[in-house]
């Protein structure tokens, strides 16, 4: 077929249909899934399949010692820190407000725990380099003559030119490998504007003829935009999806190296009770000042993190949506997604649709790996952070929409707790704004109040309240480690490693303080706008959907404004209170207030492309895919301005 489509005179843009059902059930009548994988093994899998079934009931013990021993570490942390917590309150958690405020605490200070231990675990596994749970790819393991792979990419309009270039980047790595004969593309496009549809068929028209892609290269215009990019995933399989074992669905900002797909497929192969199995992109490519900030910050502790997560998921990880290959039989038979009933804010179309699916290909029995050491895997980060909160907002209503499925019969318990931790991730902020409510009132009520000295019934003895601000500090200054040591050690680990490839030493370590002010700073702003968001999903006020920028997009004054004034208005009317009620107590309270009060400038400047390049122009927030690009980022999202000399210097920009 595809000799036939390279050497016609009119190519097609798609293959001929060969129709499968992928049909969603309805969530409150599932059934018990079956625990075998649905497709039978070939005679070169049988053995494998004995094999990898043996190793993960092996695991499953690990699993769960693992999984115990985080569980006890943030328990008995959080326990000391709680207690600790009411002994610096007036009437030590014996009041109402107190109570309420031992409760917050409690649940916030556990969310911190949980994810320094986490980071712990990372580093212990990064620096040990002994991780026999890791995913190890068999040395020149052949992929098998009928393991073909579907590469997909949903798009919606999106900048052509970026997405054509990616693709085209991905392709050209891949035939590098010789393997490309085993892998096709997929441009699924649900592209409204009719102006921009005819450029995408352009550009795949040039990229076929300039690579000789025809029959290997598709592109799809999908009329129904039914359930967003999930549904155009799913109404490809349904279409095609039987020509395929395995599937690798990227981002329209994704690029992936040819090894790095090579070694997936090998994977999927030496591991045949795997379902999914996720890379960890690394974020490159952006010009303006938060980009790269969060580019650095990616580069540098996103490993010790995304090892943390496999040390306490391994089978039952998240699959993020992108950069990760499924395998294609049990992901139409089991992973379809339905509409949760009712009405409401929590009901209708799932939209973090990549939770869901991990959770379901692991209940049918499958597990759901991360390849947290994979190299050459890259995606590109929003340019600025109003573009980052819209991305936010769309998460969060999807996390919180996933809580509904607490309920669903068979699921594994790591991926209930993932729903709860996704809710949590942005419930939290809310979380955190209650508490500093809180403690205001409890200031106003110490002020303006009487003391009481009998808070309980048939209680014998005063109690004298009495504030303990040496407490306090000891207690903040405990949290503030949780948050920042696991950073410290990741910035520790680089410095030893590979400071060149961060600009060296001290660039480094001038990088890293940055990055803590500036994280610094964008914590409590976006406390804010993610308390807003949780509240207008209960609110069931309607999420407008719309594709990310993929460009350097500067933010406005006049934006700035509109979007962050009102969290300003309330930042300095609540400022203005506490120093009212007691100007001491206002320097606690500076580092949330002060930052949402600067939340106007900081959105603007962080946003300006000329201020990320003179800071790359310094040295600072160097990644080592700058100093040295790979050459799948050269051809995607590099142009250098002296084609004689890569190494020299670099202008980035969106091809």
């Amino acid at each position: 077929m595809n000799d036939h489509m390279q050497s016609t005179a009119h190519p097609l843009a798609m293959p001929p249909l060969r129709r499968t059902s992928m049909a969603p059930r309805d969530w409150p009548h599932l059934s018990a899934p079956r625990k075998a994988p649905c497709p039978a093994p070939s005679p070169v899998q049988i053995p494998l399949a004995a094999a990898a079934e043996h190793a993960s009931k092996a695991r499953l013990p690990r699993a769960w010692l693992r999984r115990a021993l985080l569980g006890l570490l943030v328990v008995m942390q959080t326990w000391i820190a709680t207690g600790f917590m009411a002994s610096t309150l007036p009437y030590q958690g014996t009041d109402v407000l107190e109570i309420a405020m031992l409760v917050l605490f409690a649940i916030l200070f556990g969310w911190v725990s949980f994810g320094f231990w986490t980071a712990m675990a990372g580093v212990a596994l990064v620096l040990s380099k002994r991780d026999r749970q890791a995913l190890r790819v068999p040395a020149d393991t052949p992929i098998e003559p009928g393991a073909r792979t579907a590469i997909v990419m949903p798009i919606c309009n999106e900048d052509v030119a970026s997405v054509f270039a990616c693709l085209g980047a991905t392709f050209d790595s891949l035939q590098r490998t010789g393997q490309l004969d085993r892998f096709d593309f997929f441009v699924l496009s649900d592209t409204h504007d009719p102006a921009l549809r005819g450029e995408e068929s352009q550009a795949w028209l040039q990229l076929c003829q300039s690579r000789r892609a025809f029959g290997r290269v598709f592109y799809r215009w999908r009329r129904h935009h039914i359930k967003r990019k999930s549904g155009n995933v799913a109404d490809f399989c349904r279409r095609w999806g039987a020509n395929y074992r395995y599937l690798v669905v990227l981002d329209a900002d994704s690029v992936m190296s040819g090894e790095c797909l090579v070694s997936l497929v090998q994977t999927m192969q030496a591991e045949p009770q795997a379902g999914i199995i996720q890379t960890a992109p690394i974020a490159v490519g952006r010009d303006s000042l938060h980009a790269r900030i969060q580019q650095f910050a990616t580069r540098v502790y996103g490993p010790v993190y995304t090892a943390g997560l496999h040390f306490w998921q391994l089978g039952e990880a998240s699959y993020w949506g992108h950069n990760a290959i499924i395998r294609m039989a049990p992901f139409m038979q089991h992973c379809a997604l339905g509409r949760l009933p009712g009405r409401g804010p929590l009901a209708g179309e799932i939209l973090s649709h990549d939770f869901v699916e991990a959770a379901l290909m692991r209940r049918a029995g499958w597990q759901v790996r991360i390849a947290y050491d994979l190299p050459g895997s890259y995606e590109q980060m929003p340019p600025n952070l109003l573009d980052e909160l819209k991305r936010d907002r769309r998460w969060c209503q999807g996390n919180l929409l996933n809580l509904r499925l607490l309920a669903t019969r068979s699921l594994h318990r790591v991926h209930r707790f993932t729903f709860i931790a996704g809710a949590l991730a942005y419930g939290s902020a809310l979380l955190w704004a209650m508490l500093l409510a809180l403690s205001t009132l409890l200031l106003a009520a110490h002020v303006w109040g009487e003391a009481r000295y009998f808070v309980q019934p048939y209680q014998l003895f005063p109690m004298w309240p009495e504030w303990r601000p040496e407490r306090a500090i000891a207690l903040l200054s405990t949290t503030a480690a949780l948050l920042f040591a696991p950073k410290l050690l990741a910035v520790l680990m680089a410095l030893v490693r590979n400071r060149h490839g961060f600009g060296g030493g001290l660039r480094l370590i001038a990088s890293a303080l940055a990055e803590f002010v500036g994280s610094a700073l964008l914590a409590p702003v976006r406390m804010m706008f993610h308390s807003q968001f949780v509240l207008q999903v209960l609110a069931g006020r309607k999420l407008r959907w719309s594709s990310p920028q993929r460009d350097d997009a500067e933010t406005t004054w006049r934006e700035a404004w509109q979007r962050h004034g009102s969290h300003t208005g309330i930042a300095a009317a609540w400022t203005l209170l506490v120093y009212h009620l007691d100007p001491a107590y206002l320097w606690w309270m500076l580092p949330v207030l002060g930052a949402v009060l600067l939340a106007v400038p900081v959105s603007v400047w962080t946003s300006r492309a000329s201020l990320g390049r003179r800071a790359r122009a310094w040295g600072l927030f160097l990644i080592p895919e700058e100093a040295r690009p790979p050459r799948e980022i050269l051809e995607a999202l590099v142009v250098p301005t002296d084609r004689d000399d890569l190494a020299g210097d670099l202008r980035y920009r969106i091809a």
